[in-house]
């Protein structure tokens, strides 16, 4: 976020770009590695509409604490989040949060308020608290018919993320042999056949490197979503970088048209 000269900072506001002008969404929904659900077999949807933001990091500098980002939430778009859950027999709870930075550091970078606002309402919805690939395919798959009232689905998570290693490899670009491996696997799986997907991911996390890429799988499981959501459409990896014990690769479901 304050790296502007990082590839991934133009690649973040490109990618924002596309949906303003092209996609042009009546509203989004937003799943992020930072918020898993209490309880198992539960998703929790936020239905504030003027959500604060959560600093949910510690030990950073002062400024990180004071960051703003405008946003509009909505309990229609929050109603039909929760209709689509229940029909597909997920349990669900409505709460009142604030926006964790899963979603307002990415979200900052690609929708900057000044340069290219959402102009959007944005809910955040929880991942559940498990790390089953397929349960969160299938909450993917829960969701899917919102794209058709054209609200835009958004996953926000990592390609690859050690943390642990992080201090190893700060300071050059350098990546790990896990970072090179499963970066190139997931896309492999992201990619592939609609028909054959769901099993193709679901298998990245039986992969001897995937506990060295994603020490938890949190950060993962989001593009499961993403997938279950797609439907049909294919997968594409628009842009990726390998970097230390991080890979920002970004992908997209379905066709953008021209404006």
């Amino acid at each position: 976020m304050y790296d502007l000269n990082h590839p991934v900072y133009k690649k973040l506001q490109g990618i924002g770009k596309d949906i303003t002008t092209k996609v042009k969404p009546k509203a989004v929904v937003v799943f992020s590695a930072h918020w898993q659900s209490e309880g198992s077999n539960k998703i929790q949807v936020n239905t504030k509409e003027n959500a604060d933001l959560i600093y949910d990091f510690c030990g950073f500098p002062g400024h990180y604490y004071q960051e703003k980002y405008p946003n509009v939430g909505s309990k229609q778009v929050a109603a039909l989040v929760i209709d689509a859950l229940r029909s597909n027999d997920i349990e669900v709870e409505p709460v009142d949060r604030g926006l964790d930075h899963g979603v307002w550091a990415s979200f900052k970078v690609a929708f900057d308020p000044e340069e290219n606002p959402l102009n959007a309402p944005l809910v955040q919805v929880s991942l559940f608290s498990s790390e089953d690939p397929y349960q969160h395919y299938n909450l993917g798959r829960a969701v899917a018919s919102l794209r058709s009232r054209d609200i835009a689905i958004i996953v926000s998570g990592m390609a690859v993320h050690n943390l642990r290693d992080f201090r190893f490899t700060a300071g050059t670009s350098r990546p790990m042999p896990y970072t090179i491996s499963f970066d190139e696997a997931l896309k492999d799986a992201v990619t592939s056949l609609p028909a054959e997907r769901e099993q193709k991911m679901a298998n990245l996390l039986t992969r001897p490197d995937a506990r060295q890429a994603h020490p938890t799988f949190d950060h993962l499981l989001p593009i499961f979503v993403g997938a279950g959501a797609a439907g049909d459409d294919v997968g594409e990896r628009l842009w990726t970088l390998k970097e230390g014990s991080f890979s920002w690769a970004q992908y997209r479901f379905g066709e953008v048209g021209a404006n």
